[in-house]
């Protein structure tokens, strides 16, 4: 249980004691707030507690109730030591906690105990999420900007996996729409090229040199016999080559960020498979469609910030883009059953959120089980410049060339220091800079550090790795200096950092906690002396503490992606 649940409960049990004995008065709690404090002095935890209940003892009494007799009744019934050193009134009645120093000390063996997982919360009880993010058409490498998806999607199912749900990762291939018909000419285009055909690159087609290394392959492995055939069939032989080889490019590209997904899913089975219909019979069955001037129109106008109907079937038959929305949010919720699902989501598409939630509300599902995760853009900058390259043009800037000049770990860290939808400017040139002004080198170093320190205590004979009996023999309760307990107090944010990080859908407060943990370290290094032999038990018990911290800085890195270095 997190400590702030743990004082919940506390209160909780108080308030019904008081209640019982007659010390408050009879009234109902919706949610008893527990929060870290703005101001250091006043305690680890703080409750507004009594101002709340005193609301509601006005509210199923019509008395007037003093918040601050409410908070001592309250603070008279809770049990102190365990958790709690003491508590104190503040202000009108604020309640405020510390914890005991003691309890403090005997979370190093509980945070070295839980070894990777340290920090798992069980928010999430096994609810089935789903995550679908990237999703960038098969229609070559994806642009830089497509990176900053890439790794607020992955660092988001890491996070929830942390809080307890079970999470699964889909990339959503664009194989059914226009532009992967653009794509699948060009290839034919180049393809002919290079066997001396005069094909020309479609209007709108995508003229990048990288098609031509495409066509090469599909050279290599068939030869000319396309050219054999009407262009039309030879276009649509080429359409699963060419998705093949793009689509092992771009999870090739991907997993050099760390980026992996669980399941990659076909636009063109939708329509292979009839979801397309068996979507639309559905919601025509609810009574969501209507026909009109020949075409099937969802009626969208009939939920909030909808204006108009939308055509799902043209006139000619042909359904549109929506009609493939629609059925692949029928597989999401109703075949495949998520409880929730997030979609990733370019600023530039937030036209659409409003259309998304009518449909979840055609269904008869509750809108909110679908969260678009909007994402502002990134802006490169070089030598002071912002870096600007088109893919349509020909002129790419991929996430490989970004990998290659600044390393994986610089990426998924600078893309993660702000809320999704926020600008980031990433400065190439300090991502690769080794000094404390690059904040993923200082995190990396720091975690780097502490391998050091243990690796050195083992040369002087300290049994860095073995297992305490217990706290005692431990010898915790040495660890008194206010920058030892300083870091174990940030050590132990971490739960709290996880579910933060799972109420806001964004895990960008990782990357500054990291920061805060990382720099709360380096002040218990040059504060106390870690290896003594002169002091051996003091020694032990700081090496511990040394492990605790290297586990959990290793965690928080994990849950972004970025690798904790042993050395650097």
């Amino acid at each position: 249980m997190m400590v702030k649940d743990s004082i919940r409960s506390l209160v909780a049990a108080a308030v019904a004691a008081a209640q019982a004995d007659g010390s408050l008065p009879p009234f109902e709690l919706d949610e008893i707030d527990i929060a870290r404090p703005k101001q250091a002095g006043h305690g680890d935890y703080s409750s507004n507690v009594a101002m709340v209940a005193a609301a509601a003892v006005r509210k199923a009494s019509g008395e007037k109730a003093a918040p601050r007799q409410i908070a001592e009744a309250i603070v008279h019934h809770l049990p102190t030591g365990g958790l709690i050193d003491h508590v104190e009134l503040a202000g009108p009645g604020f309640i405020n906690f510390w914890l005991a120093q003691r309890w403090i000390q005997d979370q190093i063996l509980e945070m070295l105990a839980a070894g990777p997982d340290v920090g798992a919360i069980n928010r999430g009880q096994g609810q089935r999420w789903q995550v679908e993010f990237v999703s960038a058409n098969p229609v070559g490498p994806i642009h830089y900007g497509g990176a900053r998806n890439a790794v607020l999607g992955d660092a988001l199912a890491n996070v929830l996996t942390a809080a307890g749900y079970s999470v699964q990762r889909e990339f959503y291939v664009n194989d059914g729409g226009k532009q992967f018909q653009l794509f699948a000419e060009s290839l034919f285009a180049r393809y002919a090229q290079l066997l001396g055909q005069d094909v020309p690159v479609p209007e709108g087609g995508y003229p990048g040199d990288y098609v031509f290394d495409y066509a090469r392959q599909i050279i290599a492995e068939q030869g000319d016999r396309f050219l054999q055939m009407p262009r039309a069939e030879a276009i649509e032989q080429i359409k699963p080559l060419g998705r093949a080889i793009v689509l092992a490019d771009i999870e090739a590209e991907l997993r050099r960020i760390g980026v992996e997904f669980d399941n990659w899913f076909s636009e063109k089975s939708l329509y292979d498979e009839g979801l397309v219909e068996q979507s639309l019979a559905y919601l025509d069955q609810r009574g969501e469609l209507v026909r009109r001037d020949g075409a099937v129109w969802f009626a969208a106008s009939r939920y909030p910030k909808n204006e108009k109907d939308e055509v799902v079937v043209r006139s000619n038959g042909v359904p549109t883009y929506l009609a493939g929305d629609i059925a692949y949010h029928y597989d999401k919720f109703i075949r495949r059953k998520f409880d929730r699902v997030v979609n990733v989501w370019a600023v530039d598409h937030q036209g659409h959120v409003p259309r998304m939630a009518a449909i979840m509300q055609a269904f008869g599902l509750d809108p909110d089980r679908l969260v678009i995760l909007m994402y502002d853009l990134v802006k490169l900058i070089r030598d002071g410049q912002e870096v600007k390259l088109s893919k349509r043009a020909g002129n790419l800037l991929t996430i490989d060339d970004v990998v290659d000049e600044v390393g994986a770990d610089a990426i998924r860290f600078n893309l993660l220091t702000r809320s999704p939808e926020s600008t980031i400017e990433f400065d190439l040139d300090l991502a690769v800079e080794q000094s404390n002004e690059n904040p993923v080198y200082y995190v990396q170093y720091s975690h780097a550090r502490i391998c050091s320190i243990l690796a050195r205590a083992r040369e002087e004979g300290f049994a860095v790795d073995a297992r305490p009996a217990g706290p005692e023999a431990a010898g915790l309760h040495l660890l008194t200096h206010p920058s030892e307990l300083a870091l174990l107090r940030k050590m132990l944010e971490l739960e709290e950092q996880i579910e933060l990080a799972v109420e806001k859908l964004s895990p960008h407060n990782l990357t500054h906690y990291a920061l805060e943990l990382a720099r709360t370290f380096n002040a218990f290094y040059r504060d106390c002396k870690v290896v003594d032999p002169d002091q051996p038990q003091l020694s032990a018990a700081r090496l511990l503490l040394c492990r605790a911290c290297q586990a959990v800085l290793a965690r928080v890195l994990g849950l972004i992606g970025v690798t904790a270095p042993e050395s650097m």
